[in-house]
């Protein structure tokens, strides 16, 4: 079968389409039939060698897949073949035309959700809801979403009002994404392509403070973030690092204005963000999140969504279609 191998560590350049043996299920696994790979944004860290590989290179890349399921393994329900589903992998192996993966992981795909929306929307939505349920929010915040025109940031913008927040102060990377954010329900968005942004969201407040940060920028602007933050209730949720570096705060930090910062990742994060996949693709189907799909590519074109995302050009999902489908 087809199927884009990563053979090293380094650029998107290490992403090369070949030829690889069909995998077949064993106990608990199944195989499904590939329609939509989402390209991620962590996948674009694993390869340049910022997170660990699961396994050396050479390896069959990608972490997720929605498609059909044409095969099962040992003690996994033969009603399954034919059913639409997403799945996530072990770490390996979705950017293929046949994907392997744990039945547990695999989510029928609503009716009327199309399988690249499936696709497209798994990931950011996911950890959007368990983020914006931490926040606790009132119906009284004033919140900030950083990134807020795509990924996980698209979602929170969409969703913030409904689960509390008042006014919504996005950051966004150029003039095209900051229409797209408005879009999405911010009320107000800054340029994070401004290196003194933090300054402009100052200025953006006036007299008002921030309730809650949603973090994926991390780096060290964060601290300067915390200036803008309502004393004593003031709370940064920290899920990214988009600049390189998580969140640059200390302990002193926090304490010398009464926040809270929450590290949102971890297995037991990792638990929540999965329990909320059925409800995502929910919501996406019925029309309460947006999935967001930017452009479908072929799978053989890998290596250049990779560099798209690395570019921070697309406004939504890249999804990457294996070429067989259209034959």
């Amino acid at each position: 079968m087809k199927a884009i191998v990563m053979t090293g560590i380094g650029g998107p350049e290490v992403l090369v389409a070949g030829e690889v043996p069909a995998p077949r299920p064993g106990p608990g696994e199944l195989v499904i039939r590939a329609e939509a790979i989402p390209v991620l944004f962590p996948e674009t860290m694993l390869r340049s060698g910022q997170f660990p590989t699961p396994i050396e290179p050479p390896l069959v890349f990608g972490f997720q897949a929605a498609g059909v399921v044409v095969e099962v393994g040992e003690g996994v329900a033969a009603e399954l073949i034919g059913e639409r589903v997403v799945v996530e992998t072990t770490g390996f192996g979705s950017y293929a035309e046949l994907v392997c993966a744990p039945a547990g992981s695999a989510l029928r795909i609503p009716d009327g959700l199309s399988v690249a929306d499936a696709a497209s929307v798994l990931m950011s939505g996911s950890v959007a809801l368990p983020l914006l349920e931490t926040a606790a929010m009132t119906g009284t915040e004033t919140v900030l979403i950083e990134a807020a025109a795509t990924g996980v940031g698209s979602a929170l913008t969409q969703l913030a009002k409904e689960y509390g927040a008042a006014r919504v102060i996005a950051t966004a990377g150029g003039t095209e994404k900051a229409a797209r954010a408005r879009d999405l329900g911010a009320d107000e968005v800054i340029d994070h392509n401004d290196p003194h942004w933090p300054s402009r969201l100052r200025e953006a407040l006036g007299d008002a403070t921030i309730d809650v940060v949603f973090d994926s920028i991390g780096g060290s602007t964060a601290v300067d973030v915390l200036a803008t933050m309502t004393p004593l209730r003031g709370r940064m949720l920290s899920y990214g690092w988009l600049s390189g570096a998580p969140a640059q705060v200390g302990v002193a930090d926090l304490l010398s204005r009464g926040l809270t910062l929450t590290g949102c990742a971890g297995p037991d994060w990792l638990a929540r963000v999965a329990k909320a996949r059925t409800a995502t693709l929910e919501r996406a189907a019925s029309g309460t999140l947006d999935a967001l799909v930017d452009a479908i590519l072929p799978l053989s074109e890998a290596s250049k969504a990779h560099q798209l995302v690395e570019d921070r050009s697309p406004i939504g999902k890249i999804i990457l279609r294996p070429e067989s489908l259209d034959a």
